[in-house]
């Protein structure tokens, strides 16, 4: 009782003393307008029309009313969500592997951080536009029951809504921007996150449902919470996973002062791709399908037939995917050269090892075997909620396997960012 009163007290002195406080007041009131911009839907739009789309099964809208909190399905002001500037960063990551100059930026510091930021809100303005103008060029298009997605129809309906998705994804970036600078943690990731968070209230009341309807049982939904508390410590121990390679460091002299030597750690951490590769991997696998939505073709009935959510082709080639995309992204976010290269300017060095090349290819092959525990483990939870919906029979679980990733590891790294706030002001933090 005495440490928990002593750790309550300390957290107030937090809150009282220190800028985390205010920040966590900021970070809230920023999400709180995320999420009125959510709930605005936008002028001359049937909403019964929009919320059909998502009544014939899962294509990419279901993915963006997953991170959008359910503003797609509405077609509010953010109903394109966030995920434009996510597909800009992510590719501005890639070209630091293609473009040499990318590269040089990424390693100039807070300079090459602001020429990258600058192009990533280019893309992000690119991106938005061709994806709001497809959305709003298909829902000129689309009518259910007779009835129109748009109440007016013509290219002034469709230009009208390309702008207004397109300023909600702007409006979102900027939002998350001053999230990381004066609040807590990530900005994007924590918008993501509490879009997720923001539909478990719907997720529930739609199982319900199913209960009420005798489409799933009580004993299927208990069955299922205990896999769902399995897989969230699973993901948890996995994210947080790591092998601490050894680093030794020797005395040295510098001008008329000298550093004392000693062993320290280099964290390698499991699952260093985070959630990207699933997110690319489902992307690229719905792309075909909402394609041919998007033109009538039919290919679409054979393409749901053959190729569904809960179809052995499918789950095979996610899961492949996934490890591909896995082993592509661990690359270019770790680079064994570059970290042998750091500790040999830094006088360090791993016992046993030679400094510099050696030193590169035995960090290479740690990372290369723990990619693999990595990759198989995001494959397995990527394909889990397909096995899910097998045995259930709940399409609202789709993304579940995402989901769960996307709230560890946000949940995580806001922790982590509240502990620095709080050491940095000499506070033992909320966590022993």
């Amino acid at each position: 009782m005495a440490t928990r009163a002593a750790q309550t007290a300390n957290m107030m002195a937090a809150f009282r003393q220190s800028q985390l406080g205010r920040r966590l007041l900021y970070t809230l009131a920023a999400l709180v307008v995320f999420r009125l911009g959510a709930n605005i839907p936008l002028p001359g739009v049937n909403t019964t029309v929009i919320q059909s789309l998502f009544n014939s099964g899962t294509t990419i809208f279901a993915l963006l009313n997953l991170f959008s909190g359910g503003a797609t399905a509405t077609l509010s002001l953010f109903a394109m969500s966030i995920i434009p500037y996510i597909n800009a960063s992510i590719i501005m990551q890639l070209m630091t592997v293609v473009i040499p100059k990318v590269e040089e930026w990424s390693k100039e510091g807070e300079e090459g951080y602001r020429h990258i930021q600058t192009y990533t809100r280019w893309g992000t303005l690119i991106l938005g536009l061709l994806q709001s103008g497809g959305v709003s060029y298909y829902l000129s298009r689309y009518s259910y029951q007779g009835t129109p997605a748009f109440i007016h129809s013509g290219i002034a309906s469709v230009l009208l809504t390309t702008l207004l998705l397109t300023a909600g994804t702007l409006l979102l970036m900027w939002i998350g921007e001053q999230i990381t600078e004066k609040g807590v943690g990530n900005g994007i990731s924590l918008l993501v996150f509490f879009g997720i968070i923001s539909r478990v209230p719907f997720m529930v009341n739609q199982v319900g449902q199913y209960i009420s309807a005798g489409a799933a049982s009580v004993a299927t939904i208990v069955i299922f919470l205990i896999v769902a508390l399995i897989i969230l410590g699973a993901v948890v121990y996995m994210n947080e996973g790591y092998r601490k390679v050894a680093i030794q460091y020797p005395k040295r002299v510098v001008g008329r002062r000298m550093y004392q030597g000693g062993t320290t750690h280099l964290p390698m951490r499991v699952n260093q791709a985070g959630v990207i590769p699933v997110i690319f991997a489902i992307s690229l696998l719905l792309l075909p399908y909402t394609v041919a939505q998007f033109i009538h073709h039919s290919w679409q009935t054979w393409l749901t037939q053959h190729f569904g959510f809960v179809s052995w082709p499918y789950i095979g080639i996610e899961f492949l995917l996934v490890v591909v995309f896995t082993f592509f992204y661990t690359q270019v976010v770790f680079k064994p050269d570059d970290v042998a290269d750091n500790l040999k300017k830094a006088g360090g060095f791993i016992p046993g090892i030679r400094p510099g090349k050696a030193t590169s290819e035995f960090l290479g092959r740690i990372s290369y075997r723990l990619t693999w525990v990595g990759a198989l483990f995001l494959g397995i939870v990527s394909v889990m909620p397909s096995f899910v919906v097998m045995a259930t029979h709940i399409q609202s679980l789709y993304f579940g396997g995402t989901s769960l990733l996307i709230i560890v590891g946000v949940a995580l790294d806001a922790l982590k960012q509240m502990q620095s706030h709080l050491l940095m002001r000499n506070y033992q933090g909320f966590m022993r």
